[in-house]
């Protein structure tokens, strides 16, 4: 028999994928009483498959299934969620929501590398972009907090948590982000690398006689925040070291911001100036000494912060001047509210299939 297959999730634990869809399966037939219309899935890679939400076919599943080799940690428990809703729920709707979808409006100017094309056209190597959904969401709210439509908007938006991406948003679609073929790209992050000198990894290989898989499993586990600091991943712990003094978090953090304050440049000329920037996702929402950090040295640009507004209140706001002409706002992002919204459009697809379905049997 084939040796099982291993889930290995975000903090490193390991269990069999057979495991792994029990305990799936056991959390859905807690809710099998309810009846539902639509079960949404967040799926990490679509590739260029999929631009928007779609019902789950077998067709789907292949693609999604041909995607793992850009997202190994991911979409294989993303197809195990939905085999298993599958299960505990057979005649419900399952929708496949792409964390790479929003993406998939960028020019090839963002998302091409610079290695020959002919790995772009026989492999899909490209960037892919993730946090799709955020981005989508936080676009969607400041368009009614400017009250201009997106169609007219030149956003940034900042999703900084444990994972970080800035999506350059032009006339309410992406048009450049962060991330790359995989989450591993971009910022510094929690306990990611973000972008490194690729020659690294096989220095490293050399010099610890380790695998290309062990290398990206330190750049994905054991690096970022992490890796300099020495501490944690966790901003909330670097920061509170770094006010006690500690060295190696202050640089931590200054690196964290650095890295930043570069993607907000190239998107500023990317874009020809922006009208908003937005903080979200649990950095962006609730760290206001990150955000002054973040902005500060954007003057010239016409970012020109209320710090009342940014360190004493709350939620869903704007925290730039009266007067300032970018316009900045932090706006808690509602991924499920993004997937909710586009299982509930597909319904009248579902229904006319079922009665196409009808009419041929």
């Amino acid at each position: 028999m084939p040796e099982e297959t291993i889930v290995e999730t975000d903090t490193i634990a390991k269990i069999p994928a057979s495991e792994y869809g029990n305990r799936i399966e056991n959390v859905l037939k807690g809710f099998s009483q309810h009846k539902f219309d639509a079960i949404c899935h967040r799926v990490v890679h679509g590739g260029e498959d999929f631009k928007q939400s779609t019902i789950v076919t077998e067709e789907v599943k292949a693609s999604i299934r041909k995607y793992e080799r850009f997202a190994p940690l991911h979409n294989p428990n993303n197809l195990i969620g939905i085999e298993s809703a599958e299960k505990v729920f057979p005649d419900t709707l399952q929708v496949a929501v792409f964390d790479t979808a929003f993406h998939q409006t960028m020019p090839p100017s963002s998302y091409l590398y610079s290695i020959p094309y002919e790995y772009y056209e026989k492999y899909g190597i490209r960037k892919y972009g993730f946090h799709g959904m955020s981005h989508r969401y936080v676009m969607e709210r400041a368009e009614q907090l400017l009250e201009i439509s997106a169609s007219k908007l030149r956003l940034l938006s900042c999703h900084i948590g444990n994972g970080v991406s800035i999506c350059a948003i032009k006339h309410g679609k992406s048009y450049d982000t962060s991330m790359g073929l995989t989450p591993l790209a971009g910022l510094t992050m929690g306990t990611r690398s973000g972008n490194i000198d690729p020659s690294i990894i096989s220095f490293i290989q050399d010099i610890e006689e380790s695998s290309t898989e062990g290398v990206i499993d330190i750049l994905n586990y054991k690096s970022g925040v992490l890796g300099i600091s020495g501490v944690s991943g966790d901003l909330r712990d670097v920061m509170e070291a770094a006010k006690a003094g500690d060295k190696r978090c202050q640089l931590a953090i200054e690196m964290y911001t650095t890295r930043i304050h570069k993607y907000i440049g190239l998107y500023l000329a990317r874009l020809n100036g922006v009208d908003g920037i937005i903080f979200t996702a649990g950095v962006g929402e609730n760290s206001p000494e990150l955000r002054e950090m973040i902005c500060a040295g954007f003057e010239y640009a016409g970012v020109v912060l209320d710090y009342e507004q940014n360190r004493n209140k709350h939620g869903e706001r704007f925290i730039s001047a009266q007067y300032s002409p970018i316009k900045v706002m932090v706006i808690p992002t509602n991924e499920e509210l993004i997937m909710a919204r586009d299982g509930y459009a597909l319904l009248p697809k579902l229904r006319e299939n079922k009665r196409t379905a009808e009419v041929v049997s």
